[in-house]
């Protein structure tokens, strides 16, 4: 049984939302998240196992989190990091991750605070103690010593990721794979995109981007993380975060990275079995992996060389 997942959108696409909440907040980094608190469901819902954790983060927010072990007879190829979006909760981002414990692989789903269960206010760059608590967590955790460590980082989840390696390199040295899912290259630029969507705010795009803070965007830190491999998945289609901001971030990005393009909404990549089939080749040679056709899949976009 899949889990019931809901598809939450970044405060973009709300354009009369933003625009009230703009001109009240200005350039206050809470304008990137939004949390929803308490739990709809538990991961026993799709039949899976899974255990509650508390982790600390060195500012004593206690946040909340889900360990999912590899299911039970399938040996363990690793351990993912899954750092979810903007929106909603553990509950409404366990689409993205539920169907690795099948195929070996161990998740750690973090709620940051302010979301689900986990105390406190989300804001840059509180959340990224967040983030080192996760990785703290997996540093003492006796299941995940020896094994191979993934981060998969979807939308706002991803770009924190992206500026927090940037910073601290020697975190990024223990990943064998980095995975990123329709992730924004800045965080102006999507504002900008959303509010060019609505005859309410179009005329008034350019200074209301402006106070979207866009210091910590994925584009100014992604071309210092030259190791581990990174693969981005990219809708074509994301009404969120516009292929081309995704581009990109994929183009500035140090080599070796793949730029796998996928149809879908949002951050809905992993409802498809072929993008999931995508990103386990991927973790099996993350070094020599070249994308779908690797696969003999025949791509759902167009091919420029047939054009």
């Amino acid at each position: 049984m899949k889990p019931i997942t809901r598809t939450f959108s970044d405060p973009w696409r709300r354009p009369l939302g933003l625009l009230l909440v703009l001109l009240s907040l200005g350039g206050c980094s809470s304008l990137l998240f939004y949390p929803e608190p308490g739990q709809l469901f538990t991961p026993e819902k799709a039949k899976l196992e899974y255990r509650d954790l508390t982790l600390t983060a060195t500012d004593g927010t206690r946040l909340h989190a889900w360990w999912l072990p590899a299911k039970p007879g399938v040996a363990v190829k690793g351990t993912v990091l899954h750092l979810h979006g903007n929106g909603g909760n553990l509950p409404m981002h366990l689409g993205g991750s539920w169907w690795l414990p099948e195929q070996g692989y161990q998740v750690l789903l973090l709620d940051y605070r302010g979301y689900g269960l986990s105390e406190g206010k989300p804001t840059l760059p509180a959340v990224y103690q967040d983030i080192t608590a996760a990785l703290d967590w997996l540093d003492k955790a006796p299941e995940v010593q020896g094994k191979p460590q993934v981060l998969l980082g979807q939308s706002l989840g991803g770009a924190m990721a992206i500026h927090y390696l940037a910073r601290q390199p020697q975190q990024a040295q223990r990943f064998k794979a980095l995975v990123f899912d329709g992730v924004p290259a800045s965080y102006r630029q999507v504002g900008r995109f959303a509010l060019s969507n609505s005859w309410l705010t179009w005329p008034f795009q350019v200074p209301l981007s402006w106070l979207v803070p866009d210091g910590d965007s994925a584009i100014r830190s992604i071309a210092q993380i030259k190791t581990p491999p990174k693969l981005f998945f990219h809708s074509i289609d994301d009404p969120i975060v516009p292929l081309r901001n995704g581009i990109e971030l994929y183009q500035a990005a140090p080599p070796p990275r793949v730029l796998q393009l996928t149809r879908g909404g949002h951050v809905q990549t992993f409802a498809d079995r072929t993008w999931r089939q995508v990103m386990l080749k991927f973790l099996d040679d993350p070094e020599h992996f070249n994308g779908l056709r690797r696969l003999a899949e025949v791509p759902n976009y167009p091919d420029e060389t047939s054009q």
